[in-house]
């Protein structure tokens, strides 16, 4: 549990808007009454993270995840109750009080700061064995590289020894134990084998978090050893998809623009060519986290990704994932060398610099790419063409944007603009009716709206959670049912917890507040079944009506389910007595107009 009073952490998460913050990480579209981005902690091409600052909560509908605005920051940035509560309390100008941690909080801190001990113990070993006479071959692989002894400090580069118990023992002489080093990714305990480095005989690459902290490294292998490149995996302290290799520097530039490459040797030479901007994802595809991560320090970004067709392709995967964050993407030409390291040794600074003000406007960098598909000198192929490009302008939201890439696009290939303006028009009414077609103005409601809303999970418990998603958005609802729904008809356990605590708020004249009602739940998964219980899917082009109906059946199952867990309970010289009020009960609730929206 946190160390800090119930009081002061409602001031503090009170005090930070649920957007504004994630919308720091997240890139955040409003639709409805909530926002929507894509999910930071998973995966994925269409936006089911969902931000609502009505309830101060975050929910994703596509992996589950949720919870209030500290929940949040403790799941994206790897942070403890406290770090979370203290850099919030701090983003809000709020004192905290100097408290003692509680023990539990104290030893999940001190692992932490002991694996970052231990990565900061293991850099400075694997530098030292680079400038000793065992890391001679490293040391020539750099300097073959054309890197500068400059370079190599300032990178930390290493070498990790080609015994694979020498980082193991090492450690183990430090005084660290078999315990802590299997969390570090730096060695496996075998009990047969005993410990085993992760990496040995390969040139190191310490990695670093942007506050300068050796949280993980990678490898290359010195010799016809495999893997080629080998990183650590992820611990407590290192998530590859939340960090970029060099950002610790990048952050610092002066450059208005970051540069994205592929690989660590891109980033090191570009920033010993002065292109101290230059950041690289490690080891993995660009993902939705890399982009967040980004946009905490530009909106702005050059790819100079290797020129060849795996690197095109990672491009234009990563191209809507940056739009999605609200990054402007360029590209940059390396042609005819590979990647930005082979670039700098073949052309220069200077070359390069000229590349970076000729980049290509990410969109038509795509296109480009896309014409190969297609036969420019076939006038079907022409027409095939032109109508893709059409199909992707549509994907612009703005007419402006849409009007100025067209013009653009007809400017490049020679096509006549009103032609292809007349595409896209042609298409948008085309889509458009389609999508009237698919929902005709005049199709029948549901006849039993509240069923189709329950018919993915358990009915009783999907029925409890709709009620109190309602009841969250919209209080006067609970006026209208409390004479016949109290916690006690709820499922025993989180739900009625939440439910006690929902129907308290609103009888003590609060303001309903789902956010602290999540802060009773100190765990993880308690905070995302509670923000579940707060997101329940309520269909948004339901009519009032229906929406009325629904609240009846929805309220009706709520209540024949508890009756009947009542009835089971009872004696059975009761039952029969029992069966017949709540048959009278349920009549009552079945001939109630309940409240609904107008």
């Amino acid at each position: 549990m946190p160390f800090y009073s119930d009081e002061i952490i409602e001031q503090v998460r009170a005090a930070n808007d649920i957007v504004d913050v994630i919308g720091q990480y997240v890139h955040l579209k409003k639709k409805g009454s909530s926002y929507f981005g894509l999910c930071p902690f998973h995966n994925e091409k269409s936006p089911s993270f969902s931000v609502s600052r009505q309830k101060q909560m975050y929910y994703c509908f596509g992996c589950g995840a949720g919870g209030n605005v500290i929940r949040f920051l403790m799941d994206y940035e790897n942070l403890t109750f406290p770090e979370a509560l203290q850099e919030l309390a701090q983003r809000a100008g709020i004192e905290l009080p100097q408290q003692e941690m509680t023990a539990e909080a104290r030893r999940a801190a001190d692992r932490k700061t002991q694996l970052l001990e231990i990565n900061k113990v293991a850099a400075k070993y694997f530098y030292s064995l680079l400038h000793s006479e065992r890391g001679q071959r490293a040391m020539a692989y750099f300097q073959g590289r054309q890197l500068s002894p400059e370079t190599m400090q300032k990178f930390g580069l290493g070498y990790s020894d080609q015994y694979s118990d020498d980082l193991y023992k090492y450690l183990r002489k430090m005084g660290y134990s078999d315990d802590i080093l299997k969390d570090s990714g730096l060695v496996t305990i075998d009990e047969a084998r005993g410990g085993r480095d992760k990496f040995w005989n390969r040139a190191m690459f310490p990695i670093l978090d942007a506050n300068s902290k050796v949280i993980a490294f990678g490898g290359r292998v010195m010799g016809d050893g495999e893997p080629k490149y080998l990183n650590s995996p992820e611990t407590p302290i290192f998530n590859k998809s939340r960090n970029l290799f060099g950002l610790y520097l990048a952050k610092k530039t002066k450059r208005k623009q970051f540069i994205l490459c592929e690989g660590y040797m891109d980033v090191i030479a570009l920033h010993q060519a002065g292109f101290d901007n230059a950041v690289a994802s490690l080891g993995t595809a660009l993902t939705p986290g890399h982009a967040a991560l980004i946009k905490r320090y530009t909106d702005a970004v050059y790819l100079s990704y290797d020129s060849d067709g795996a690197g095109v392709k990672a491009a234009l995967r990563a191209i809507p994932i940056l739009k999605e964050a609200g990054i402007t993407c360029k590209i940059i030409n390396m042609r005819p060398y590979k990647d930005p390291d082979e670039f700098m040794k073949g052309l220069g600074p200077e070359e390069y610099e000229k590349r970076i003000e000729g980049a290509e406007n990410s969109f038509l960098f795509s296109i480009r790419i896309m014409e190969a598909d297609y036969d420019m000198s076939d006038p079907a192929g022409k027409t095939a063409f032109q109508t893709a490009i059409a199909k992707r302008i549509l994907e612009f939201p703005e007419e402006l944007e849409r009007n100025n890439y067209i013009e653009a696009v007809a400017l490049q290939y020679q096509f006549p603009v009103e032609s292809l303006r007349q595409m896209v028009v042609h298409l948008a009414a085309k889509e458009g009716s389609g999508i009237t077609a698919a929902r005709p103005a005049n199709r029948p409601k549901p006849t039993n709206f509240a069923k189709q809303q329950l018919n993915r999970e358990d009915g009783p418990t999907k029925s409890q959670m709709l009620l109190l998603t309602w009841i969250a958005e919209d209080g006067g609802i609970y006026r209208d049912i409390k004479s016949y729904i109290g916690p006690e008809d709820f499922n025993e356990g989180i739900l009625q917890k939440v439910a006690t605590a929902l129907f308290a708020q609103i009888e003590a004249g609060e303001e309903i507040n789902p956010a602290k009602i999540s802060s009773q739940f100190p765990e993880e998964e308690e905070q995302r079944q509670v923000a579940k219980m707060f997101n329940t899917p309520v269909a948004e082009d339901a009519s009032a009506r229906d929406l009325g109906k629904a609240l009846r059946e929805t309220v009706i199952r709520i209540k024949e389910e508890s009756l009947e867990r009542q009835r089971k309970a009872a004696d059975p010289g009761e039952q029969l007595q029992l069966i017949r009020k709540h048959a009278e009960i349920i009549a009552t609730l079945k001939k109630h107009d309940f409240y609904h929206r107008s």
